[in-house]
């Protein structure tokens, strides 16, 4: 059985992410799973694409799942003009405060101004962004299942089988996954929903702490039957919570 990393949502958190690989090295390494949300809300969104496709190209044996937030990304850069997530509140957009995408583009240099159209923007959002970038979130997967993990950013649709989940449901569910006790079949390791410490329940492990609100990155480890959390010390135990 392979031993497997998760970690949470990163939100150009590029330090930190750096630390959970330094801690995954020290751990003895294995294949490393992401979790989705790359981008936003921090201050090196770039960094972080650069770090994870550099990675990439290396040969690591890593996997990069798609969150909402990377999809944001990807659709306002593709090359027929912008696109709009409909999931998205009305009156809510990539470069709302609450999102994050005023963020990412500093990371590449470029500064929103108070009045400027979207395809405007996006075509000199798409002349810095490098080829590499684009090509990642591009290739970005919806899940990830293996020795009994079934890993996607959001969580997944209770009573759809594994294999027949929606993109929107990946990469947004909340309230019908985190309440449902049911057995999934696997256990779901997800993000995309902040808590303030990584959460184990008996059918679905949450590893969003909050990195994009300047909180803690979480990386926790599977392997056989163990759950645990890496912290700087090493390895703490992740127990389930009672219902």
């Amino acid at each position: 059985m392979t031993r497997i990393y998760a970690i949470g949502d990163i939100h150009g958190q590029r330090a930190m992410l750096e630390e959970a690989l330094s801690r995954i090295e020290r751990d003895g390494g294995g294949r490393v799973v992401f979790l989705g949300d790359y981008v936003d809300r921090g201050p090196d969104s770039r960094g972080v694409i650069d770090l994870l496709a550099r990675g990439q190209s290396e040969g690591r044996d890593w996997v990069f799942l798609k969150g909402n937030h990377d999809r944001f990304f990807e659709w306002f850069l593709h090359p027929d003009g912008p696109r709009f997530d409909p999931h998205l509140l009305v009156g809510y957009h990539w470069f709302h405060p609450a999102i994050g995408g005023v963020e990412t583009v500093a990371s590449y240099g470029i500064t929103v101004p108070d009045r400027i159209r979207k395809t405007d923007l996006a075509r000199q959002l798409r002349d810095v962004v490098p080829e590499s970038h684009a090509r990642f979130l591009r290739g970005l997967q919806l899940h990830h299942a293996q020795d009994g993990l079934f890993l996607a950013h959001a969580g997944i649709r209770p009573g759809v089988p594994l294999t027949a989940q929606s993109e929107e449901d990946l990469l947004w569910i909340r309230d019908a996954f985190h309440t449902d006790t049911s057995d999934h079949g696997a256990l779901i390791v997800h993000g995309h929903t902040p808590v303030m410490a990584p959460e184990r329940w008996s059918n679905r492990v949450n590893l969003d702490t909050g990195a994009g609100m300047g909180r803690t990155l979480t990386t926790a480890v599977f392997e056989g039957d163990e759950v645990s959390v890496l912290t700087q010390k090493g390895r703490a135990p992740l127990s389930p919570q009672p219902r």
